[in-house]
């Protein structure tokens, strides 16, 4: 499914960002985690597809597993004893919740950061903040693109080193190693020429510099405003909701939670139609696009 929600502003797509990644980061409940990891398992699968399906399968549900066996191990705290350690510490009910309350925002977070990497490309960055903070927005849009171009070059390199007979699969393992650490080598001074290329190149073009222009692609359409406009009342909602605990939830000593009624299910529909506001966008235009194909 192509990704229209990326064709929107940057300013949109960073407000959005920063909402859901800040709320996946800020609420607890169990309710508003599974939204928020539902929401950003669908988007991711949806412009991924099968590459998104593997992470999720070989990265993610392992992340879950592994935190929530690893918290219970050191953290003891709680009222619901299951059973004791030979050591004498307690196993208790809410620090494997906990655990696995921490594995999924981990995840969560995982997820979306994947789409906000795709998104948010550096043009996008320098866009939005190169005449605020130019230096910061120039090094974040470098650090966003620095690692899949990193990886890409040490591959290149690797196939170049296996295409001479010099292979880091085959042969000892002291002629592994210096193959592995002449690749290395050579792509970090590849990534150290690249970085002092880049700063002088901007320097150069004269970029910080005040009262500099720039070209720029992006234009603030009518959608534009009223995805802020949703965005906004989306984010306002849900700090207020914040406020007033509809989403409350303590793990220690003993659960305790907001009640799930009529006062704080609106604040649920909310983080769940925000957070699945980009999917809806695509949904949309694809069968736009395969209602307008089947005219011709």
């Amino acid at each position: 499914m192509r990704d229209t929600f990326r064709d929107f502003h940057p300013f949109v797509n960073f407000l959005y960002f920063l909402l859901v990644i800040s709320f996946s980061f800020c609420l607890t409940h169990p309710i508003a985690q599974a939204i928020s990891l539902i929401c950003a398992a669908v988007y991711c699968i949806s412009t991924e597809g099968r590459k998104s399906i593997m992470f999720i399968l070989k990265f993610c549900l392992p992340s879950i597993l592994v935190t929530s066996f690893i918290n219970p191990a050191f953290n003891h705290e709680g009222q619901t004893i299951l059973i004791y350690f030979s050591n004498g510490n307690p196993l208790t009910l809410e620090s494997i919740l906990y655990g696995i309350s921490s594995g999924v925002m981990l995840v969560t977070i995982l997820l979306w950061f994947v789409s906000f990497n795709r998104v948010m490309t550096s043009d996008k960055f320098i866009y939005l903040f190169g005449k605020i903070i130019p230096s910061l927005s120039l090094v974040l849009s470098m650090s966003l693109r620095f690692v899949p171009r990193f990886k890409a070059h040490m591959f290149s390199v690797a196939e170049t080193q296996r295409c001479i007979g010099r292979d880091v699969s085959s042969g000892s393992l002291i002629s592994r190693t210096k193959t592995a650490i002449t690749i290395l080598s050579a792509s970090v001074t590849w990534a150290l020429e690249n970085a002092i290329e880049t700063a002088d190149s901007m320097k150069s073009r004269g970029y910080g510099l005040k009262g500099r222009t720039a070209f720029s692609i992006y234009r603030f359409e009518e959608r534009d405003v009223y995805a802020v406009i949703w965005f906004g009342f989306c984010g306002l909602f849900l700090l207020a909701g914040s406020i007033v605990s509809a989403f409350g939830f303590r793990y220690f000593p003993n659960i305790r939670y907001a009640a799930f009624d009529v006062t704080t299910i609106p604040f649920y529909f909310v983080y769940l139609g925000m957070c699945i506001t980009p999917f809806l966008i695509n949904v949309k235009e694809e069968l736009k696009w395969k209602a307008l194909y089947s005219k011709m």
